[in-house]
């Protein structure tokens, strides 16, 4: 047998290793248990993978993005064996990793039962122990299609060799290179346990999967299209330990007790209501103060910037968005248009900026007026498709904070860092605090406009993001078709992040709408446009801020900032006149009048998540003051009433968090 000579990678060390012929990777990493695959030239691989002659091989955590990925989709495979085995005549979809877990879609003929998880989990189990090996097997196109013959969704994924798609998980199922087949086989006998058509890698055994659990079952349509068949989606998740998979369910159910939709309800804040419509909101009253309040904020922050305030209508005819380009590259995220007049396209607007544009060319414009910037509560609709609405995170009708700011080349940068600096501290002012920045640059298939403007546009983001001293990531191909765009991207409470703002410089509508004006040598000049939402959508923000803070509300933001809570009924007297001045001063104070007993009312209150009961009893009466009850259940007593008032004031003045 002749020597074989590889590079072993480790970080940023290379150790350079002589050994026989037809050593697998798995070799190279004995006796390293957290390694489950490898990276061979840059491709991964399976650890069985026999190294060839000059390969740089660099293994692969179980820990890592790669080695979770390979985990999750070798457990979905190890869920559609046990699918197949409980229900033989279930047909197979497909089977990706996702963020913190896997699905596999099967067409069955009823939707799959609560119980029926717990069969499948069961059996799973079972395969786990067996310790099946996960061998990799080459094959041709037509070996393929006679082997999987009864698999009608695995035979048209055959036929998409080659330009199978990430965004529907079909190229996790045949890639650009060859095809292969991951037969699960007996690990004493070698027998054919099941096969399913896989690009891999995958771990070698499934005595590698150290933690997994199903999560639930939902419809969802093959290969996300509407047009195509509807099948039974099964959700999983995966993790190398057992502490990490107990740590990521309690973190599901901190997060499901924070879901806006739930807290919405419970709150009396908002619904989607069916007769209007899937991704559709309307807010209730008290969801209508917290958002009144959140724009009110927001609109007088903004005049102080310099911002001047647009109205534009909710429908236009289509040749605006001819122009702007929308059209041609956004067209499936738009509404389908209504003919007027004589048969004239119109269309529910997606973007507001199309329209801002035409206020700046309205009249002429001087270089004395810029920056310009506009600025708009303007309410845009989207074509979302069903699958992917949730709750106000991602809806159908939503209102954008949206600005577009007008300047010269000279005043580019400067604009840039106040916006992104203003953006950032706004943020904070609300209660977000822990963000970094993402840079998405130019899609090369989707843009308009020429490769030097966008460079140019992209390294002047770069440098404006560099000064804020947050981290940047890049987000390659991610940017819109006009122009690259910062992303502010925000922790919350329980670390998950949320995009926020985003700021895009762009040179291209200007050029587009022919926008110019006059510089200071007389001549027409156009000016570069700054697209800049700061919630990105009152409605996704509001929801944010509500699972951010779980429904406690900061004082300023509350619905009710203090409730009356009287001991009995002697006392409501007195407590409607400290409400009566509280309101005077603009505070939002309620009084509990109902017959309820006290208890009930404390825990009605508590259960509203009201920051403030002001309790009032006889001796608080005879004595001029109150006593403050605060959301922890903890209490001060004899509060003189003008400190009770001044201290809510100062509160809500302040935006802190009780």
């Amino acid at each position: 047998m002749s020597d074989v000579r590889v590079i072993i990678q480790r970080d940023s060390e290379r150790e350079e290793r002589v050994v026989t012929t037809g050593t697998t990777a798995a070799e190279l990493f004995a006796g390293q248990r957290s390694i489950i695959a490898a990276r061979v030239a840059g491709e991964l691989r399976d650890l069985a993978h026999e190294v060839k002659d000059g390969e740089t091989v660099e293994g692969v955590e179980i820990s890592s993005e790669d080695g979770l990925n390979i985990l999750r989709h070798s457990t979905a495979h190890v869920m559609a064996q046990a699918v197949q085995e409980l229900f033989p005549e279930a047909k197979l979809g497909i089977g990706p990793p996702v963020k913190d877990g896997f699905y596999y879609d099967f067409d069955v003929e009823k939707p799959f039962h609560p119980d029926d998880l717990k069969a499948i989990e069961k059996k799973m189990q079972e395969i786990q122990k067996r310790g099946q090996r996960f061998s990799r097997r080459v094959v041709t196109d037509e070996a393929a299609r006679e082997e999987l013959a009864d698999e009608p969704y695995k035979l048209e994924l055959i036929g998409l060799k080659g330009s199978a798609s990430s965004d529907d998980g079909a190229d996790v199922e045949v890639g650009s290179g060859e095809l292969t087949i991951y037969d699960n086989l007996d690990p004493k006998t070698g027998e054919l346990c099941w096969k399913d058509l896989c690009r891999g890698p995958h771990l070698p055994t499934t005595r590698n999967i150290p933690a997994f659990k199903l999560m639930r079952n939902a419809a969802a349509y093959w290969r996300g299209s509407e047009k195509n068949p509807m099948l039974q989606r099964i959700y999983g998740t995966a993790w190398p330990t057992k502490d990490e998979l107990k740590a990521h369910l309690d973190f599901l159910a901190e997060a499901e007790k924070r879901d806006h939709r739930k807290l919405g309800s419970e709150l009396d804040l908002f619904s989607i209501p069916e007769q209007i419509g899937s991704g559709l909101a309307v807010f209730h009253p008290k969801g209508g103060i917290i958002r009144r309040v959140m724009e009110d904020y927001s609109r007088r922050r903004h005049e102080e910037e310099g911002y001047e305030f647009v109205y534009t209508p909710h429908a236009t005819k289509g040749k605006l968005f001819e122009t702007s380009g929308h059209l041609d590259w956004y067209a499936d995220g738009m509404y389908p248009p209504m003919q007027l007049d004589e048969g004239v396209d119109y269309y529910l607007k997606p973007m507001n900026c199309p329209m801002h544009n035409l206020i700046f060319d309205a009249r002429g414009r001087s270089y004395r007026e810029l920056p310009l910037r506009l600025f708009e509560f303007g309410t845009v609709y989207r074509y979302e498709k069903s699958g992917v609405v949730h709750g106000l995170t991602r809806a159908r009708g939503f209102t954008q904070d949206d600005a577009h700011i007008y300047c010269t080349r000279e005043q580019m940068s400067e604009e840039l860092d106040k916006t992104l600096t203003f953006v950032l501290n706004l943020l904070r002012d609300y209660g977000l605090n822990d963000f970094y920045l993402e840079l998405s640059t130019k899609d090369p298939e989707k843009f308009v406009g020429s490769d030097e403007a966008w460079e140019e546009a992209t390294e002047t983001l770069r440098r404006v993001a560099e000064k804020q001293n947050l981290e940047l990531v890049a987000d390659p191909g991610g940017a819109a078709f006009y122009g690259p765009k910062i992303s502010v991207q925000a922790k919350d409470a329980i670390g998950r992040t949320w995009q926020m703002s985003t700021i895009q410089l762009d040179f291209n509508l200007p050029e587009r709408f022919g926008l110019e004006y006059t510089a200071a040598d007389g001549t027409k000049t156009r000016p570069v446009m700054i697209h800049r939402a700061l919630f990105g959508s009152i409605e996704r923000f509001f929801a944010v801020l509500l699972e951010h803070y779980a429904g406690a509300m900061p004082p300023w933001l509350a619905p009710v900032q203090a409730v009356g809570i009287p001991v009995g009924d002697a006392h409501v007297q007195y407590l409607e006149e400290f409400a009566a001045e509280a309101r005077r001063k603009g505070l939002r104070v309620d009084v509990d009048s109902s017959s309820d007993r006290m208890q009930k009312k404390i825990r009605t209150q508590q259960k509203q998540k009201v920051p403030f009961m002001i309790i009032v009893g006889d001796e608080d009466m005879h004595g001029g003051t109150v006593s403050f009850r605060y959301r922890d259940g903890s209490q001060e007593n004899g509060i003189p009433r003008d400190r009770a008032l001044a201290k809510l004031v100062d509160v809500v003045e302040r935006r802190i968090q009780v």
